[in-house]
């Protein structure tokens, strides 16, 4: 079709006042025969196909503008988490520059300040149900020694549940309470009432407990040191709000009104400024150089040398420690940048570096600070990487998408638990996958998606956990192997549900079964063989199959013996016969030709001829089917089937007093017993790999009724 031609079509198509009854019925008056209507057909076709493809480019296009969109947008939330992080700390730095430079007169002004600043918060204080005289700004004074700030802290643990154990660090107190509001980020819902206590080191947030009036509920525990607070602007009717930041949480609070709010706001950065400075003075404390010991005299003892350098020897190791470099005053914040920014790798990175650094090194009191500082972030590390491999992440990308977590899992010494994520991520996606799989009306083809779906993920997921995990503890791998166990029962419930469970005839389900053998022994190219495990799971069901289709066979042949009139086959027309034939010759008789005659007749019954058709397909089935564990449960059903044709046979020769009929009869026991039995025996064999001893001693025991047809033993 030309691009003008194209072009017009689209838009007729594509105008608003179309009308396809109309449409069609001026197409019809118009062509000229079938043949310009189904030209007319693929030009619509093709256009459809067109615009389907557009539709797909578009909604692809969207959609990765949109993951992009989402990834900025991250990026940009990580970035302004730090910048408030930035702005605070510069503003804390600018304000404690000018307390170093004031004389003495205006310190002790502004101390005053502060303490009638502090007695506002104390008064806030005692309205709670404190004590007067426990909250506000640590100072010297009647009432806030160590004494009164101890009872403050207890009463508050009277009235708080559940925290008792978070709130026992030397040295903690109470600087200032309130009550708030806590509200919904997103909608700006109000969710409840809250009170929150500020420490000199933490803040902790508890719900009200309304049955029980002045007391509270634990609820969140948040260090000064990893807290941001940020100021929201006033939008009536939402007002008087501020925002605590401790990635990757946030959460945002109503003061009862816009002086609490300051107030809040000025003494949470002071108390966090006090924190920050208390501990840089401990750090240069810890860094400034000790004093040497004093110089004793000798004495005439020789071992008084000795015992000196031993006791000096702890103080010289420490003093090689050297904390004073700017990347590891820096470690701490580098790595809160790294998380947020999510540079997994870049933190890892630091962390490798100062454990390198301190390899082989004393712990001495800055160490072990540092130390706590680097395990505090180390967890927040691991807290974002387990969520990074969180089922609830999104499961596009396949197993790849969780290269960069597991690998840094790894690295900070997570193996274990980097291989428990990425298998219980990877079992979601298997999951996932195969409930989103359509149902189609065709069994077969339901089953080739199935097992498309499946096995591809089982062999990337396989490939993947090799990359990730290899060189890693081979308990691992154990894990890996029990995780396909689980995967495999999850597909063999799917495939069941839709072969076994709605009644699929036998021929369907072997090809299925067959199609998922084949899938599972691609496995073998990466050394994992869960055949067997695919054969324990289905050799249920495959045996009820196995039942149902015998029952249903010997049904059919007991009712056609039932109406047998032994009389010779007419198949009328010289192709009913040659089809025939060619059934028989797949079927594995190769002697049929024998047993027709002229003008299309067959010496043969219609029931043995049926029934032969009919067992030989069973047995095709079946051999599909098969594996060592159904040996039995196939050959115990064969020979059922075979006895219930022998034994009409036998009957029918014993019972027949027509002599023509009675040799048709064993011309037709001769077909069955010395035809149709050693083909049965043969693809059995051939079929298993072994000679089957219940279809010998059944041919066997047939040679009593050729030998002696006026026997009446029966063949059993």
């Amino acid at each position: 079709m030309s691009d003008s031609g194209a072009s017009r079509l689209r838009r007729q198509l594509e105008s608003g006042g179309f009308e396809a009854r109309l449409y069609v019925k001026q197409l019809s008056q118009q062509s000229d025969g079938d043949r310009d209507l189904q030209e007319h057909r693929q030009r619509v076709q093709a256009l459809a196909e067109e615009t389907a493809q557009n539709l797909k480019r578009n909604v692809y296009q969207n959609y990765r503008q949109f993951i992009e969109t989402a990834r900025e947008i991250s990026y940009l939330e990580s970035e302004m988490y730090q910048l408030s992080h930035l702005l605070t700390e510069q503003k804390s730095s600018l304000e404690s520059i000018p307390l170093a430079l004031l004389p003495a007169a205006a310190a002790g002004a502004s101390a005053g300040e502060d303490t009638a600043g502090a007695g506002t918060r104390e008064r806030g204080a005692a309205q709670a149900g404190f004590l007067p005289g426990s909250a506000g700004v640590p100072r010297e004074g009647p009432g806030t020694g160590e004494e009164g700030k101890q009872r403050t802290l207890t009463t508050l643990l009277e009235k708080v549940e559940g925290c008792r154990d978070l709130l026992e660090t030397p040295g903690q107190y109470l600087v200032y309470n309130g009550d708030l509001v806590e509200y919904e980020a997103d909608h700006m819902a109000q969710l409840q009432r809250v009170h929150g206590f500020l420490m000199n080191d933490c803040l902790l947030v508890a719900t009200w407990l309304p049955q029980r009036r002045g007391m509270y509920r634990y609820n969140a525990l948040y260090p000064l040191d990893r807290l941001a607070v940020v100021n929201v602007k006033d939008n009536p009717p939402m007002k008087d709000m501020f925002k605590l930041l401790m990635f990757p949480e946030s959460r945002i609070f109503q003061a009862e009104n816009a002086k609490i709010k300051r107030e809040w706001l000025e003494v949470l950065e002071e108390t966090k400024r006090a924190l920050s400075d208390k501990r840089r003075r401990e750090q240069e404390e810890a860094a400034a150089p000790r004093a040497p010991p004093p110089v004793t005299s000798k004495g005439s003892n020789p071992f008084e040398e000795e015992d000196d350098e031993e006791l000096a020897t702890p103080e010289a190791e420490e003093e090689k420690v050297d904390l004073s470099m700017e990347w590891i005053q820096e470690l701490p914040e580098d790595l809160d940048v790294c998380i947020a920014q999510r540079d997994f790798e870049g933190a890892v990175d630091l962390l490798d570096k100062l454990n390198h650094y301190l390899e082989d090194k004393p712990s001495p009191p800055p160490v072990k600070e540092l130390r706590a500082k680097v395990d505090e972030r180390v967890r927040q590390l691991t807290e974002v990487l387990v969520f990074e491999l969180s089922p609830d992440r999104s499961l596009r990308g396949g197993p790849k998408a969780t290269r960069r977590a597991v690998s840094q899992l790894i690295r900070l010494g997570q193996c274990t638990k980097a291989c428990e994520l990425f298998l219980r991520n990877r079992a979601a996606a298997v999951h996932t996958a195969i409930r989103q799989l359509r149902i189609e009306g065709a069994t077969l083809l339901y089953i080739h998606k199935l097992c498309h779906v499946f096995f591809t993920s089982l062999l990337e997921t396989a490939r993947e956990f090799e990359t990730d995990f290899a060189g890693t503890d081979s308990g691992c791998y154990s894990a890996f192997v029990v995780w396909a166990r689980s995967a495999m029962g999850m597909f063999v419930d799917a495939f069941s549900k839709q072969v076994f469970d709605s009644k699929e005839s036998l021929s369907t389900a072997a090809e299925c079964v067959k199609v998922a053998k084949e899938h599972c022994q691609q496995l073998g190219e990466i050394g994992l063989d869960l055949t067997f495990i695919i054969h324990a799971l289905l050799v249920k069901d495959i045996q009820g199959a196995l039942h149902s289709y015998k029952e249903i066979i010997i049904e059919a042949t007991k009712h056609r013996n039932s109406e047998e009139m032994w009389r010779r086959m007419n198949l009328m027309t010289p192709e009913a016969l040659g089809k025939l034939k060619e059934e028989m010759r797949s079927c594995g008789v190769s002697n049929f030709e024998q047993y027709t005659g002229d003008d299309c007749w067959v010496n043969l019954s219609y029931t043995v001829v049926a029934f032969t058709k009919q067992t030989m397909g069973f047995l095709e089935e079946a051999l599909k089917l098969y594996f060592p564990e159904l040996h039995m449960v196939l050959l115990e059903s064969l020979v059922e089937v075979i006895l219930v044709a022998v034994q009409h046979v036998d009957y029918s020769l014993r019972c027949e007093q027509d002599p023509e009929k009675k040799a048709f009869i064993r011309q037709n026991a001769s077909f069955l017993y010395e035809t149709v039995l050693p083909v049965v025996e043969r693809r059995f064999e051939e079929g298993v790999g072994k000679p089957a001893k219940q279809l010998q001693d059944l041919r066997n025991a047939s040679r009593l009724l050729r030998v002696n047809p006026e026997s009446t033993t029966s063949v059993v």
